[in-house]
């Protein structure tokens, strides 16, 4: 399947009319930097931005408050595209600064260019609807605007209720250094609390009358390291306590909770370990004479990806270039740089298994090639990926080297590459729906993959049947 350059001409020229709107949702939403759960102001922007576009719209997707579909056209095919918007805590940055300099104390910041990452996928989406209707051509487009992909997990949720039921094709990217399609795989995920209840006393006069449950939470802890030397060294387990008991040393706790996120490169392999973190909650409770719950509050699949819309993808890339840096782009670069180690310079090129350059930006697209690692992060595009034939782009947003997740991602937020890159991306993205809805030999062969990668097995939520969207649980409201 090969891209005709002169629809994506057309299709590219629909994307510069309208990105200046979506440059303006993106930096919208980046100034309201709500963390998973809680996007409300967010998703009322890209409601409004569906409306103004003509989509028809589903509020409140699978039941969850900042879940948003809009679709436009009529039969045919359906492509999605899938966006995000949530935010992360603690990272509030002041935008364009290469200095640290927080908006609002612990307040929280766009440390993953998700402001950039729903605004791009609408734009392509809107920019293919319009493409559409000018050709009289039949399909559907679908935006998806999906929060809490920073552990809510909400596409998993999604998909369980069968948001996704009937697309023929998903289509996704996330900003980066580079230019590229997402050809890594991702770690399925499983986040559990576990809650130990014991008995309170005083520490100094009764001591023996009472039974710690921050002593159990601390003794799992001990478990689970001890457990890392005899787990697949893929693997990767985090713990955060969620409630020591209190603060008084004197009071034996009878609470205590602790959140652990356990990954692995496969569904089987995480509902392995997690069992296993499970029988080490049982023991610390054994041991202390304590009781133990357990709450699921997220988990997502792996990633699986698609040999036939890789194709595509790359090939859109290389005929669209990289995006139109200039001195400024670069000079402002230069200067998030100044704030970097070396090593953290050098991490993206190693992780590309590229020769590292001294440039800035990036001002060249990554060859296609045969590997397919293993990334150590998580995302519920996974989910998606099982029961749809998926394709990520990777959009060059930020200085080589910036980590993601600090100040310095966030600075980079609303600046002049950022939106070049978004846009950019944008029409790398459309132009692979656009092959995608002209091309029923590519959405055969893309499913054909997607069964072939899956290795006969069905999809299986890592959800339990019983499991809610955290909304509470992350701070939003039900």
């Amino acid at each position: 399947m090969t891209i005709s350059q002169n629809s994506s001409a057309a299709l590219w020229s629909i994307i510069d009319q309208k990105a200046p709107a979506f440059i303006d949702l993106s930096d919208r939403v980046w100034g309201m930097p709500e963390t998973c759960y809680m996007e409300e102001a967010s998703v009322a922007e890209h409601v409004a931005m569906l409306k103004e576009q003509g989509f028809r719209i589903t509020e409140q997707v699978a039941g969850i408050p900042t879940a948003v579909m809009g679709e436009a056209g009529e039969g045919g095919p359906v492509i999605a595209f899938l966006g995000e918007y949530d935010a992360l805590s603690g990272l509030s940055q002041e935008a364009g600064v290469a200095e640290h300099r927080p908006v609002q104390a612990g307040g929280n910041g766009h440390g993953c260019g998700h402001n950039l990452l729903g605004s791009a996928a609408l734009l392509a989406a809107s920019a293919l609807k319009d493409w559409l209707k000018e050709k009289g051509l039949p399909g559907r487009v679908r935006y998806y605007g999906c929060p809490a992909e920073e552990g809510g997990a909400a596409k998993a949720f999604m998909v369980r209720e069968g948001a996704f039921d009937g697309v023929d094709i998903a289509i996704s990217w996330h900003p980066s250094s580079f230019a590229a399609v997402q050809r890594s795989t991702s770690l399925a995920n499983s986040r559990v609390d576990f809650t130990f209840r014991g008995r309170a006393a005083h520490a100094g006069a009764n001591p023996e009358l009472g039974r710690s449950a921050l002593d159990a939470a601390e003794l799992m802890s001990v478990g689970v390291n001890y457990m890392r030397e005899h787990m697949p060294s893929d693997c990767r387990v985090h713990a955060a306590i969620l409630d020591a008991g209190g603060i008084s040393p004197n009071v034996v706790q009878a609470y205590s909770k602790v959140r652990y996120l356990i990954r692995a490169p496969e569904l089987d392999a995480m509902r392995t370990l997690v069992a296993r973190v499970h029988r080490i909650a049982e023991g610390a409770a054994l041991m202390t004479e304590t009781k133990v719950e357990s709450q699921v509050i997220s988990a997502v699949s792996n990633v699986i990806t698609n040999g036939p819309l890789m194709d595509v993808m790359q090939q859109a890339w290389e005929e669209l270039g990289p995006p139109p840096f200039d001195d400024a782009d670069r000079a402002f670069a230069e200067e998030i740089r100044s704030t970097l180690t070396p090593d953290e310079i050098s991490a993206p090129w190693r992780t590309e298994q590229l020769p590292e350059r001294n440039v800035p930006l990036a001002d060249f697209i990554i060859p296609a090639h045969d590997r397919t690692p293993i990334t150590t992060g998580s995302t519920d595009v996974g989910d998606v990926s099982w029961v749809v034939p998926t394709v990520q782009a990777d959009g060059p947003t930020c200085a080589i080297g910036t980590p993601f997740h600090t100040w310095q991602l966030v600075a980079q937020g609303k600046s002049k590459m950022a939106h070049k890159g978004m846009v950019a991306t944008a029409k790398v993205m459309a132009a692979t729906g656009r092959a995608a809805i002209e091309s029923e030999h590519l959405r055969e062969a893309a499913l054909q993959d997607l069964v072939k990668r899956r290795k006969g097995k069905p999809y299986e939520s890592p959800l339990p049947a019983d499991a809610q969207p955290p909304i509470k649980e992350m701070g939003g409201r039900k």
